[in-house]
């Protein structure tokens, strides 16, 4: 007989899923959600007019429900696209939308709603008390603060990572001109700043991680030959790249708990174990996952980026192995948050069916142990790294599953909407984002750090910095 595989993993076929170890077990549980239970919430969501936005992170029994849903106004999807849907869903005629996510989720979707003018919409969180994120605090104590000052007076750019609060960006934006940026579009931003700004300093933060790993990635392309550069960005070649490097810093004080855990002994292991597989990534991870997916990324392999690229990636093997008429078990290594797994067998199945293909499946690899995650009856956390069994979360065997994230729950989103059909906003005040109104350079902070937000969205328009902040940052530097 055999020994068991080290990881935990969820095997997905067109009709089934088979599940090996209790960590897979348990994501497996709810992605077959009681009918019944479906059919209310969306009865609920239609009689009240409600639009859910949720991130790939929630809890997979509030996901499992959602993705069974008919109500047309839901979307799963990463930070950025909750935002841009919950736009949507108030132009299709929404009179509510509920933000499933930590906090700095549903104070963007606000933010977003009032710069497109809906600001009769509101906008709800499902928890009364405040749903923190670890890499989000991190930039809201005097670290921060002291780490962009030493980019005042600068020709400077600070790009922060969306996955912060309104209140960070606006302090922020008021020290050094501020474009929030995404994983999927970090590395764009960066370089085209640098090409667009001549002696640009760019500070970077809060993800002390993604900080590594784009420095990693830019000392990487000194490696290649500059035709090969040119493709990851057109104005850039090995001088340009090599003159940059010192000009690009990062905060070295902030990290994602959950992403921490993807560290040395996870690599090991995938290595001697997994030799074979497609590896995914998030940019988050520390160095040692990101090297590894960096190098299968190079051989056609393996994916680094956002949520989003990473499904993209599993369902694009998943295509290719169906237009190519083969079968088989395709195998992936999840390097990020295990909630990601009720959007990919949603994704894969879908595939599948369409297909008509019986003989090929997808393998998802948890990287993480298989009692990392227990239980509890706290109302609030009822999912947490697994130290009631004394394993905690380490590097050995990462919870991967955030404890903030699971503070959504399929029942207070239930309880929610039955309230929001009956009660005035003002009642369901407490459910409301953070509304910041502290004033900042005449204005309060949720305006100011809405700016950051909108200078990336015209950013992901033209593929240039927009002009108001380029002139933001000239002004400010000759001034100083």
């Amino acid at each position: 007989m055999s020994a068991p595989a080290p990881f935990p993993s969820l095997v997905i076929r067109h009709d089934a899923l088979e599940a090996a170890g209790t960590f897979a077990e348990a994501q497996a549980e709810f992605l077959d959600p009681d009918p019944e239970t479906v059919e209310r919430l969306d009865a609920l969501l239609r009689e009240t007019q409600t639009g859910v936005v949720a991130h790939f992170y929630m809890d997979p029994e509030l996901q499992g429900v959602l993705s069974a849903c008919s109500f047309p106004h839901i979307q799963i999807s990463d930070s950025l696209l909750m935002a841009d849907a919950g736009v949507r869903m108030a132009e299709a005629g929404m009179k509510r939308i509920v933000v499933l996510g930590v906090d700095f989720m549903s104070e963007n979707v606000r933010a977003m709603l009032d710069a497109a003018g809906h600001h009769e919409v509101p906008v709800y969180r499902v928890a009364a008390e405040p749903i923190g994120c670890s890499l989000a605090e991190s930039a809201e104590g005097p670290a921060y603060g002291a780490y962009l000052q030493k980019g005042a007076g600068t020709r400077a750019l600070h790009v922060v990572y969306i996955n912060t609060s309104l209140q960070v960006k606006a302090r922020a934006h008021h020290v050094i001109p501020t474009i929030t940026c995404t994983s999927s579009n970090v590395v764009k931003t960066v370089l085209q700043a640098f090409a667009q700004i001549p002696d640009l300093e760019v500070w970077f933060g809060p993800d002390t991680y993604m900080g590594q790993n784009l420095r990693s990635l830019f000392e990487g392309l000194l490696r290649l030959d500059d035709a090969t550069i040119a493709t990851v960005h057109p104005a850039h070649d090995r001088a340009s790249i090599e003159a940059i490097l010192p000009r690009f810093h990062y905060f070295e004080q902030g990290n994602c708990v959950v992403h921490h855990m993807f560290g040395h002994d996870v690599v090991a292991t995938v290595q001697d174990h997994y030799p074979d597989v497609f590896v995914t990534a998030h940019l988050e991870v520390p160095g040692e996952m990101f090297a590894l997916a960096l190098h299968a990324q190079q051989e056609g392999r393996g994916v680094v980026g956002s949520t989003s690229n990473i499904l993209s990636f599993i369902a694009s093997k998943v295509d290719a192995k169906i237009a190519a008429g083969e079968g088989g078990r395709l195998r992936f290594i999840l390097g990020t948050e295990a909630g990601m797994i009720t959007s990919i067998v949603r994704k894969v199945q879908a595939q599948l069916a369409a297909s008509g293909r019986d003989d090929l499946e997808a393998e998802i690899i948890f990287p993480v142990a298989s009692e990392a995650v227990a239980q509890t009856d706290d109302a609030e956390l009822g999912i947490v790294p697994g130290v009631m069994g004394g394993e905690g979360c380490t590097t050995a065997g990462g919870c991967a599953t955030c404890p903030y994230m699971k503070m959504n729950s399929l029942d207070a989103l239930v309880d929610l909407v039955e309230r929001v059909g009956k009660e005035a906003p003002k009642a369901l005040i407490k459910f409301y984002p953070r509304s910041y109104t502290e004033k900042i350079d005449g204005k309060t902070a949720a305006e100011l750090g809405g700016e950051p937000i909108l200078h990336m969205r015209a950013f992901q328009k033209t593929g240039e910095l927009p002009p108001a902040l380029v002139e933001d940052i000239l002004a400010r530097a000759a001034a100083s």
